[in-house]
């Protein structure tokens, strides 16, 4: 397994490679639709995305609504859901022209891959999964269901139904896709010694900043702390002002001795294109207020044309369901091709 400081190393040489042929990779990413996404997402992952998709890369980005079963609030709500991502996703630029946008439930094929997936790794390996202890650290439930525990497994089949050779990653999803490539060796030394099915996916370790939420916490939907990219001007500056800073006056920039004040002077530098020192230095010793009103008016001059966009996309429901309806297709087709090697290599071709 790569460490991070390797991850790191060879992060930079696979972005080096991107810029020369990016037709050479295939990327899967997704998120699991249990709500609008945030500014958290947008500058970790999101805007990724967007460049990378921009650049040339082949990109399939997954819905994982089968990953929502166990909370059963989402679960309820999924349509809504749902539809929510793909706002989102049209409204930052991910282009289903170029990008393919699906859902699990809708690629039969790619869930089927979990059967012999998890036939491939033990429960000792899926229950110590990062992944996994996370799930049941934060469930809400009495008891922990057997689909968490495949998590990992699906995931795998999430990025090999079509073959990703490329995982855009922070360094706390090593280990998880350490074990996708697990199960891609272990399934090509069992089945594939003669023709090869899968490749084993390299991780584009993250560089992205980490932005706190308002209460000074990691920023999520569900601890009520996040500024969605669908939330209008006022609700935006509503949440800042009331955003966590300290007692001194003069601002600075010190992740480590003032994470709060930190955080919003980052996020008014990534939606400026400035350095964070510069932010910190042009608002000096004008204190917490002057730093939240420029943190507003610089999120919300940044987020006008993404909001604008979204609100334009919300008006069709119609083009939001044909875009996943045609990424659905798109999905099953590389899918449907997947399976049948996998079922070729397996002598289950009947």
């Amino acid at each position: 397994m790569l460490g991070t400081t390797a991850a790191q190393a060879r992060s930079t040489v696979l972005e080096e490679l991107i810029l020369k042929n990016p037709g050479q990779f295939r990327v899967l990413t997704g998120d699991r639709p249990t709500g609008r996404l945030h500014l958290g997402h947008y500058f970790g992952t999101l805007h990724n995305r967007v460049r990378l998709q921009n650049l040339g890369v082949e990109m399939f980005v997954v819905i994982a609504d089968y990953q929502v079963l166990t909370d059963r609030d989402v679960a309820d709500n999924l349509t809504t859901h749902v539809e929510d991502l793909v706002l989102d996703y049209l409204a930052i630029g991910v282009d289903p022209q170029q990008s393919t946008i699906f859902t699990h439930s809708a690629v039969p094929a790619l869930n089927q891959l979990l059967l012999p997936f998890l036939s491939l790794v033990s429960v000792a390996e899926l229950n110590r999964n990062p992944t996994v202890k996370d799930e049941i650290a934060h469930s809400r439930q009495s008891s922990v269901s057997g689909l968490m525990f495949t998590y990992p497994a699906h995931q795998a089949a999430d990025i090999l139904f079509c073959k990703a050779n490329l995982v855009p990653v922070g360094q706390d999803q090593l280990p998880h896709l350490e074990l996708t490539r697990t199960i891609a060796r272990r399934f090509d030394d069992r089945y594939g010694a003669d023709t090869p099915v899968f490749p084993q996916p390299e991780a584009l370790l993250s560089r992205a900043p980490l932005l706190l939420g308002t209460d000074g916490t990691k920023m999520s939907k569900s601890r009520g702390n996040a500024i969605s990219l669908a939330a209008d001007a006022d609700e935006t500056a509503r949440l800042i002002k009331g955003a966590k800073t300290d007692s001194e006056r003069r601002i600075t920039y010190d992740p480590v001795g003032r994470p709060e004040v930190s955080s919003l002077v980052l996020l008014a530098a990534l939606c400026q294109d400035r350095t964070p020192q510069q932010v910190a230095d042009d608002i000096g010793s004008a204190g917490a207020a002057a730093l939240k009103r420029t943190v507003t008016e610089a999120v919300n001059e940044y987020l006008a044309p993404i909001r604008s966009r979204r609100a334009q996309y919300a008006q069709d429901r119609g083009y939001l369901r044909r875009t996943l309806r045609e990424g659905n297709e798109r999905a099953r087709t590389v899918a449907d091709a997947t399976l049948a090697e996998v079922r070729a290599a397996m002598s289950s071709h009947y």
